[in-house]
């Protein structure tokens, strides 16, 4: 037998460059819009590489961005390059597009398509935010109010849902939480801790990062405690737990070919190989999913990067589980056989590093790189996006990998296979039924807007319900830190305006 033939240096990519902005503008009218983040970020880039890079890129990523509207921003971006890429794309919105499009472009750079591929993101919500309040008008780029939204969260869900108010991410994540936390058998007393114990290992890592909107550490029992800062927004999520998406920030990666790499110059210990990655995605409406107590996406995402690494999460040296809210990476690391003394991030998190909405990833990957450079040997980025919906996850390394790159990531049969039946969803319901799970919504001053259960019917058929901020025995119940009511009995109506309303029994 004889081995293999090595791989070509020119279809084995390399990471060789990331570059990282924030802005914290001391006048209004100085914050640097997108397209600004987008040109300096790739531009630290190019020097991070230390090669002149940027006038040979022939792919070009754009990450969507949702605090100001362009028309055609990727092309505006290779304009002020003065490039002219062949693949030159503005993606969906999406928290695991940065980590497909450097995958994407790895196996662009693989099959010979392009030699030199860049991957970018940036958000200026806090100096959008902040002029909106003050009256400013900015002297950016004119928002283009021709082009359309992208179609989000709202656009996919049930009228039920919107009218109930859990079709957002804060109020749809809580489905997660409460049904997962349920299943592993955990109080509510219990899940909530090792929300603010993870939580607090995410603090951390901002507190340590240069980049960081937040930099310092949080204790557990600050981020799960509900104050007039800290204020409860849907159970059991306080201000702490989720994203904070108002930050100026802009990054960037490089790829090249490890032929091209060297033929430039670029120092050894600068190269970060991509080694493969997996993705799946489970329907936009989160009503049609079997159940919320596990992912079959984020499952079979996770197990695919795991035969990787060798079959064990253990083997990562350094992974960054996407933090949206608690629910994800309790779920993740459980997939991966990690401990619950896990260190889940490279980064800091999207509350605490800060949440560039889409591009959250964007930096991660920065942040990865820098460990795998420092001395790391195998890294784990995992993104996701949506409401649990789509899901990327991608392993990077120190070596050079053994194999080609795999063409093929998708692992979506594997996680069909795995579903079970969907139960019918109904928007009118009467009797006794059962809790799937719950939420509870809080106004901004801190009361009880309302309740909303998840509930299956006795003859087995899913809706939601409405608890009014009156019941407060039925509040009570949902809202017991030593028991949860998940699986819990009770009785629908149908309220006058056509809502089911749910009491405990």
């Amino acid at each position: 037998m004889t081995d293999k033939s090595p791989i070509p240096e020119d279809r084995i990519p390399v990471i060789v460059g990331i570059g990282e902005i924030v802005d914290r503008p001391q006048e209004i009218t100085e914050g640097l819009e997108p397209l600004d983040l987008l040109e300096q970020a790739l531009r630290r880039a190019e020097a991070d590489a230390g090669a002149k890079l940027l006038g040979e890129v022939q792919s070009l990523d754009v990450v969507n961005f949702l605090s100001w509207r362009y028309r055609d921003p990727e092309k505006l971006l290779a304009q002020r390059l003065g490039i002219l890429p062949a693949h030159c794309y503005y993606g969906p919105v999406g928290g695991e597009t940065p980590i497909r499009y450097i995958h994407e472009a790895a196996k662009r750079i693989a099959r010979g398509e392009c030699n030199v591929a860049a991957v970018c993101g940036a958000e200026a919500q806090s100096t959008v935010t902040k002029a909106d309040r003050a009256g400013v008008k900015l002297p950016w780029t004119p928002f283009a109010h021709d082009v359309a939204e992208p179609k989000r969260g709202a656009a996919f869900q049930k009228p039920l849902a919107i009218k109930l108010g859990v079709f957002r991410p804060v109020t749809v994540y809580p489905f997660y939480e409460a049904a997962s936390s349920a299943h592993w058998g955990q109080t509510p007393h219990e899940a909530m801790a090792e929300s603010g114990t993870l939580w607090s290992r995410y603090s951390d890592a901002a507190a340590q990062n240069p980049n960081a909107w937040l930099k310092r550490r949080y204790a557990a029992e600050e981020i799960t405690t509900p104050t007039a800062d800290n204020r409860l927004i849907a159970w059991p999520y306080n201000k702490l737990m989720v994203a904070n998406p108002s930050v100026n920030m802009g990054g960037a990666l490089l790829l090249t070919s490890l032929a091209r790499a060297r033929a430039l110059g670029i120092a050894e210990q600068k190269l970060v190989y991509p080694l493969g990655g997996a993705s799946a995605e489970d329907p936009p409406d989160y009503l049609v999913r079997d159940q919320f107590f596990e992912s079959h996406p984020q499952n079979a995402v996770l197990k695919a990067v795991m035969d990787l690494a060798g079959g064990d999460g253990k083997k990562f040296d350094a992974i960054e589980l996407y933090s949206c809210f608690p629910c994800v990476p309790k779920m993740a690391r459980r997939t991966l056989g990690l401990s619950a003394d896990v260190q889940p991030t490279v980064n800091g998190g999207l509350t605490f590093f800060g949440a560039p909405l889409n591009t959250y990833m964007t930096h991660a990957a920065c942040a990865m790189v820098r460990r795998i450079r420092g001395g790391d040997k195998l890294g784990l980025l995992y993104g996701q996006g949506g409401f649990v919906t789509k899901h990327h996850g991608l392993v990077v390394a120190k070596a050079p990998p053994r194999d080609a790159l795999a063409q093929e990531t998708s692992v979506q049969a594997e996680a069909d296979r795995n579903k079970r039946a969907v139960p019918e969803f109904v928007n009118e319901a009467s009797g006794k039924s059962k809790v799937e799970s719950f939420t509870v919504l809080y106004g901004r001053g801190g009361d009880v807007e309302h309740g909303v259960v998840m509930l299956r019917t006795e003859d087995a058929k899913r809706t939601l319900a409405r608890i009014p901020a009156g019941d407060s025995t039925t509040l009570v119940h949902l809202l017991n830190m030593d028991r949860t009511p998940v699986g819990s009995l009770g009785e629908i109506t149908m309220a006058a305006d056509g809502v089911p309303e749910w009491r405990v029994a």
